[in-house]
């Protein structure tokens, strides 16, 4: 897909009938080549220079020769290494003849903003080229891409599910827009996908990691004190995530405590959390315990089902080691699975909105 850099800009100057992009699809032996055969319909020269994502199907992904086409972009100069990598449910022709914006009719625009909005709020990894490279090639790891489709489903949420526990695809919603979505993460492990995360799951993952850290998350969980009801949160991290190792025990041990500055926003119990201490604490120990025990079940999977993390503990396990041989030979990637992995959330609180006092409402039934 080429956009034209013309479209919807004050140069332009006046009406035109140039289309805003230009999709082409046709098959080559590498990405190196493609330029060439683009060329023979495309009369502008074609230039990797300006390349800002490489969208590949799912099917494509799981591919098991996947790893050795993604590699032609090592070799290739012109390649940069902070494009984002996104994968697709889809065939990408047909993702990107779907992919219709509305309010932004520039598209590498419009990519430009929704990806960057979404790192910032962690529904989708940050996803660069240059990441797929470096854990491919450390070996073990997890690599988090991006995940698209423009697919609906438009199934409702099930009751008590949780918002955010969609994926790409899943998100149910009425009105005119894009049907493109950009949820979740593709999993994979080796350079070839293996699986899919929830946008859930993406955002525990980046809050875990400080490589990958989010700047402003909204979100809901239950209310402790009353659990028919929801309070709105606005989550940031103040500071980095603690990582503790003992890699020298029969069975290692990993301890993680990650510090969560949180706003809250509303809530529809109408328990007063702002001035009393008493709830307050019970709202921080109620909020700790239910994020623990999300962050237990992601590190159990990545244990059992993966054998493998994407959170980037290995780069804090190279530390303990005086040389690199000596790291390789301790063998992360053996170990990782049967590890004991404790995480512990340390919450403190913002605010609580501007007005403090809950009014006096009886419920009605």
């Amino acid at each position: 897909m080429i956009a034209n850099p013309e479209y919807g800009s004050q140069q332009q100057g006046g009406s035109t009938d140039e289309p805003p992009v230009e999709i082409i699809s046709f098959e080559a032996n590498d990405l190196s080549t493609a330029r060439n055969l683009a060329n023979t319909v495309v009369a502008k020269e074609i230039s990797y220079d300006l390349l800002r994502a490489i969208l590949v199907s799912e099917d494509l992904a799981k591919d098991s020769r996947f790893v050795r086409w993604m590699y032609d972009g090592v070799k290739d100069p012109n390649i940069r290494r902070d494009i984002r990598f996104i994968v697709t449910n889809e065939p990408v022709v047909d993702f990107f003849e779907k992919n219709k914006p509305r309010l932004e009719v520039r598209p590498h625009k419009y990519y430009e903003l929704l990806l960057k909005r979404g790192e910032e709020t962690a529904t989708i990894p940050k996803g660069y080229l240059n990441q797929y490279y470096r854990i491919t090639e450390a070996g073990g790891d997890l690599f988090l891409g991006i995940y698209s489709s423009t697919e609906r489903k438009n199934k409702p949420p099930k009751p008590g599910q949780p918002e955010n526990n969609i994926i790409a695809g899943d998100f149910s919603y009425t009105g005119k827009t894009n049907s493109v979505i950009f949820a979740g993460s593709a999993v994979f492990k080796n350079g070839v996908m293996i699986d899919k995360l929830t946008a859930e799951e993406t955002r525990l993952a980046t809050s875990i990691n400080n490589t990958m850290k989010a700047a402003d998350i909204l979100t809901t969980m239950p209310d402790p004190l009353n659990k028919r009801y929801n309070v709105s949160l606005r989550i940031r991290s103040n500071k980095n995530t603690h990582v503790k190792m003992d890699l020298h025990k029969a069975i290692p041990e990993i301890h993680i405590t990650v510090p969560m500055l949180i706003d809250v926003l509303s809530t529809h119990s109408m328990i007063n959390y702002a001035t009393s201490t008493s709830n307050q604490k019970k709202l921080k120990e109620g909020l700790e315990k239910y994020l623990e025990k999300k962050y237990d079940n992601l590190v159990k999977k990545t244990q059992k089902q993966y054998k493998a993390e994407p959170f980037g503990w290995s780069l804090e396990a190279r530390k303990k080691f005086l040389t690199i041989p000596a790291y390789e030979a301790y063998n992360w990637p053996k170990k990782y699975p049967d590890m004991k992995v404790h995480v512990n959330v340390e919450i403190t609180f913002g605010g609580f909105g501007r007005q403090s006092r809950i009014p006096k409402v009886k419920e009605m039934r």
